[in-house]
């Protein structure tokens, strides 16, 4: 839910329609607009046409109840549909009418979502104008992501929920990439968890199409950081589907580790992480490795061995191990696909897939919770190591 990329994605068709440019401005009545443009409300053509839903009217369908996400875009709320009781997200979208006009990010998402349609998917229902320069999109609800439950000390998912999500997030990564469409921001925030155990890809503001036949060029400044494959830290525009196995690779590795694999805190701290672990790259390994544009500035001097099986062999089965691994190559060539990670003998061996239904809490709990929760409990713990400070008998 919380937007944590430092680029905007910049012109490409999806699914053969050319968005707007950024840049672009919409009329007064953006809001409309758009939302007539995306499948939602739609103005009348003639005075005969049957009454409309007004704009208004349109949001005012959906009682707010609680907000679970919030990033650059705006909020996300989970909400009540007045009519039919549905639960659903409503996520909040502003338009900015003095200078971008709508963001040609949001375009994208929606246009996908529409598109994209997969169990492993979220679904869009409905975009709706709201009143202050605003569009909110009405997406299915779920109560979980994989980030917050991933952090959640309560949250030890058995070996076959752990495989079930596996298998869960590599069918949708295939269905996109078949489709011809790479992600670009995968991380935990972006994976959402029901509670029947079915998770699925949310936030496609930095998707793009690519081309089976041929590489192109493409931002480098993409992917959450500590999701981020090294070939695009050292300066690659030239990539595909390969960036998204990366960055789900870190993801599972999150699932067995409870915690994120490489946290850099810049380009050059995230390469030295995840050289830690996998090993400095050599020829033999890496063999484009000298072509990349920063690779001579780059790649540290000191020679690490990779340290991935060691650390991961008590955590996972050797097969799961060996999945990662792959998934995690530093080259990005030598990385499988999606359907070749469906292929792996982990998925055959036992223990059989299994979706996780049982859960560390009632409600909602998503990264947005979960940093509130942290946030309470330091400062929790910080007045009470104040208080027993000031309780503390003074040597005058």
């Amino acid at each position: 839910m919380d937007s944590q990329y430092s680029a905007s994605a910049r012109g490409d068709n999806i699914g053969g329609v050319s968005p707007k440019p950024p840049h672009s401005h919409l009329d007064r009545n953006a809001p409309s607009a758009v939302a007539s443009a995306y499948g939602g409300i739609s103005t009348p053509a003639t005075p005969a046409t049957p009454k409309q839903t007004s704009p208004v009217d349109g949001i005012q369908m959906y009682s707010r109840i609680t907000m679970v996400g919030e990033g650059t875009y705006g909020k996300v709320h989970k909400a009540r549909n007045k009519e039919t009781g549905q639960i659903v997200a409503l996520k909040q979208m502003r338009i900015d009418m003095d200078r971008e006009g709508f963001p040609i990010t949001a375009m994208r998402e929606i246009r996908l979502l529409k598109q994209l349609r997969h169990p492993n998917i979220t679904q869009i229902f409905d975009v709706v104008p709201e009143s202050g320069n605003a569009v909110c999109v009405v997406m299915e609800y779920m109560d979980y992501d994989l980030s917050g439950l991933i952090s959640h000390p309560q949250w030890d998912p058995e070996p076959a929920h752990k495989k079930s999500l596996m298998q869960q997030l590599l069918e949708g990564l295939d269905f996109m990439h078949a489709r011809g469409i790479l992600h670009r921001d995968i991380k935990g925030s972006n994976l959402l968890v029901n509670q029947q155990g079915q998770v699925k890809y949310v936030d496609f503001g930095l998707a793009r199409s690519f081309h089976h036949s041929r590489m192109q060029e493409l931002t480098n400044r993409v992917i959450t950081l500590w999701y981020r494959p090294p070939e695009l830290l050292l300066g690659t525009t030239l990539y595909g589907p390969e960036v998204d196995i990366w960055s789900l690779g870190c993801v599972l590795l999150e699932l067995f580790t409870k915690k994120p694999a490489f946290q850099g805190q810049n380009d050059i701290d995230q390469l030295e992480q995840i050289f830690k672990l996998l090993g400095t790259p050599t020829p033999t390994i890496w063999d484009s490795l000298k072509k990349l544009p920063w690779a001579c500035y780059m790649t540290p001097n000191t020679r690490y061995e990779n340290r991935m099986r060691l650390m991961l062999s008590s955590k996972m089965s050797a097969s799961a191990v060996d999945l990662i691994s792959w998934m995690l190559s530093l080259d990005p060539a030598a990385r499988p696909s999606a359907a070749q990670c469906l292929g792996h003998s982990f998925f055959t061996e036992a223990p059989a897939p299994l979706p996780p239904t049982s859960f560390p809490v009632s409600g909602d709990w998503h990264e947005y919770e979960s940093k509130a929760e942290r946030r309470k409990r330091r400062q929790t713990t910080t007045a009470t190591t104040a208080k027993q400070r000031s309780q503390v008998p003074s040597n005058d």
